[in-house]
């Protein structure tokens, strides 16, 4: 089996189109089926035949989409690139989740038997990932609408809400991973990111993005996200070779835009991050404010200025 024999597995047929024909069957221009195809993320194939049956019966839904107006070509755009940024990500985390065993066997060589096992394989698994990828999709959006309802957009489809942001991250990360090799540095990696994603989603808070060493999150309340902050340097503390966690944290008003989260209330829990000693959380004033309500436990550090944010005071959240 050859690369192309496994990749019309996965397309479900054989790459048999081109672009303009394509075009002509959806009644769309070369321009903007060349558009749509760069916004998942797929660079141009020019007169090739690229495209397959599946290809063609999502391009006809698109269009049809566009013909009865209920989005236009900027919107459609938006969703093509928003999906394709996404699943390129899950794509490639569940090839090399999932792929670990059959790469171990193709280091012995690609006999009959194991090219056939994995044709078997992939055909039996594909349409269960594609179930659950729907499934799951489905459970984030209906959560999504959610939130939507409880605070509706503002023009441009922006929804502006009070939340507490947070940073997480790893101390002296860079010269760790001098230290570690590949493997290890991607297993302690792995670790971090996703008892992280346990811990903010536990306690209803989201996780915005993870860069290796850091973790973004955003809580509904002040209570959510120290707990989040507390748990994180719990749980990572009793992970053998795991650096010390800095966390920084910053209650506001955030612009939340295409699954990300914006404003000066992001900057200042950065900042606050860039502040906080190794294992200790540090805050600003109006998150202070709420935790003592709630009866957390803070201690007060001394002013200083912040780049672009003036002089602040922070102060650090104690863990009891």
């Amino acid at each position: 089996m050859d690369s192309d024999d496994l990749e019309a597995i996965v397309l479900g047929g054989a790459e048999r189109y081109t672009r303009q024909e394509m075009a002509d069957a959806s009644r769309m221009t070369l321009a903007e089926v060349g558009r749509l195809w760069r916004a998942m993320g797929f660079p141009d194939v020019g007169d090739s035949r690229a495209f397959t049956d599946a290809d063609l019966s999502s391009l006809l839904r698109v269009s049809a989409l566009l013909e009865r107006g209920l989005i236009d070509m900027d919107g459609i755009v938006e969703v093509a690139r928003s999906m394709g940024q996404t699943t390129a990500r899950l794509a490639e985390w569940q090839v090399e989740t999932l792929g670990r065993r059959v790469l171990a066997e193709g280091q012995q060589g690609w006999s009959d038997e194991t090219v056939n096992e994995l044709t078997g394989e992939l055909t039996d698994l594909l349409p269960e990932l594609e179930m659950l990828l729907g499934y799951v999709w489905r459970r984030q959006l209906a959560a999504t609408v959610g939130r939507y309802l409880e605070q509706p957009p503002a023009g441009g489809g922006e929804v502006e809400t009070v939340a507490t942001v947070g940073f997480a991250d790893l101390v002296s990360f860079t010269r760790l991973s001098r230290q570690l090799d590949e493997a290890d540095l991607a297993a302690l990696v792995q670790t971090f990111e996703s008892a992280s994603a346990d811990i903010v989603h536990g306690e209803s808070g989201r996780l915005i993005k993870t860069l290796g060493d850091e973790v973004m999150f955003v809580a509904d309340t002040v209570a959510q996200a120290a707990r989040i902050a507390l748990s994180l340097h719990g749980s990572h503390a009793r992970v053998a070779d795991m650096p010390q966690l800095r966390i920084g944290m910053s209650t506001g008003p955030v612009l939340n835009r295409m699954g990300d989260v914006f404003g000066t209330t992001v900057n200042r829990a950065s900042r606050m991050t860039a502040i906080a000693r190794p294992g200790t959380t540090v805050v600003d004033s109006v998150t202070h404010d709420v935790l003592q309500e709630d009866g957390f436990a803070t201690r007060a550090l001394a002013p200083r200025p912040v780049r672009g944010l003036g002089i602040v005071r922070p102060y650090a959240l104690l863990t009891d």
